[in-house]
């Protein structure tokens, strides 16, 4: 293993209902969502990347050496350049919101500071929270400056597992905005941990699957959920991740107009978006019908033409299709019987109705 730039971890730990055996290759930069089900392997392995449990292998992070036990080396976690966010934000309960924040900050020598406190706190809209006592703060207020307290102390990389786990809906909306800000204008690289699908279109710019312990996937997130041999394209949860740029914005309907590789999509939001702005869609299996002609009067604001990729079988009575739309990856969740009526196969040209889009971003 080298210590060349990007994230390299081969780790091995035997644990009671699980062994932890993994050789990731993961990029320098973005967001790598570690996803799979409860007791997987996720937080294990995020913990051994930061040395807070000694797993046997060898973690190298954008050229530093954490661990190499082929060369005896193993730098205790007080001194990698990480930041770590748990699921819950365990804050000092004694101290400010000011105070928290500073804990780590002022315990790194100068010369190695690369985030500014007054930056951490603009970034994760702390401003008008520095002097409240962490017992006054919502539970979303919380998280964000357990993260500000996390970036205080300079991190190669931010560890983060499963941060929004405890929050409701309403509380996690508020986070994720600031997740995907920090991203943009710090360029720390994110481990991720996560069993929410929903987090994964959203933030993921790079993808690992974990089953009992091992990698069963990795790569990026759009290639991976539209795979039909993977969990993740099955059950209602099954979605596509488009990527696409904003072409128009209608202030009247509420309509976005987002092209991309296969056409473009319609997406009610209350929000506008400038054109030519970047944007991820996610479309759910179960909100896309098949036709074999072009639909005529219909409600459907969204048809694309497609090739039949791959059909799979998926709940009883169900299939799950992929699709190929110009290049980009649909699914389509359909019953057994349409199939069979509409006499579906590989190879055919359908065209997908897409009665729902979500804005992932």
């Amino acid at each position: 293993m080298s210590a060349a730039p990007g994230i390299h971890a081969r780790l091995q730990l035997a644990r009671a209902d699980f062994v932890l055996d993994v050789d990731l290759q993961l990029p320098g930069d973005g967001v790598t969502a570690l996803f799979g089900p409860s007791g997987c392997g996720k937080t294990t392995c995020l913990r051994a990347i930061a040395g807070l449990e000694r797993a046997r292998g060898a973690v190298h992070v954008n050229g530093d050496v954490w661990q190499d036990d082929a060369r005896r080396t193993w730098v205790p976690t007080h001194r990698r350049a990480l930041g770590y966010v748990f699921q819950e934000a365990s804050l000092f309960a004694h101290l400010t919101v000011q105070r928290n924040i500073e804990y780590g900050w002022k315990r790194l020598p100068a010369a190695q500071r690369r985030v500014s406190l007054e930056h951490a706190v603009e970034l994760l809209g702390l401003s008008a929270l520095l002097a409240r006592m962490p017992q006054l703060l919502s539970g979303g207020e919380r998280q964000r400056v357990a993260i500000a307290r996390a970036l205080g102390a300079s991190p190669r990389v931010l560890l983060m597992d499963e941060p929004l786990a405890a929050l409701d809906a309403a509380r996690k909306a508020e986070v994720l905005p600031y997740l995907e800000r920090l991203q943009r204008e710090l360029r720390i690289p994110m481990l991720y941990v996560t069993h929410s699908a929903d987090e994964v279109a959203r933030l993921a710019t790079h993808l690992v699957l974990l089953r009992a312990g091992r990698v069963l996937a990795q790569g990026a997130p759009a290639a991976l959920m539209a795979r039909l041999d993977l969990p993740l394209a099955t059950g209602d949860g099954a979605a596509a991740l488009v990527h696409g740029r904003v072409q128009a914005w209608d202030a009247q309907d509420h309509l976005l107009t987002v092209g991309f590789a296969g056409g473009r999509l319609h997406v009610t939001t209350p929000h506008a978006r400038a054109v030519g702005e970047e944007a991820r869609l996610r479309v759910l299996a179960r909100d896309v019908s098949l036709a074999r002609s072009p639909p005529q009067a219909t409600s459907v604001l969204n048809v694309l033409p497609a090739c039949i990729v791959q059909i799979a079988p998926d709940a009883p009575g169900q299939v799950m299709v992929r699709l190929d739309a110009g290049g980009t990856a649909l699914m389509a969740r359909i019953t057994v019987r349409s199939q069979r009526e509409l006499g579906l196969a590989e190879g055919e040209t359908v065209f997908a109705q897409v009665k729902g889009v979500a804005l992932a971003d």
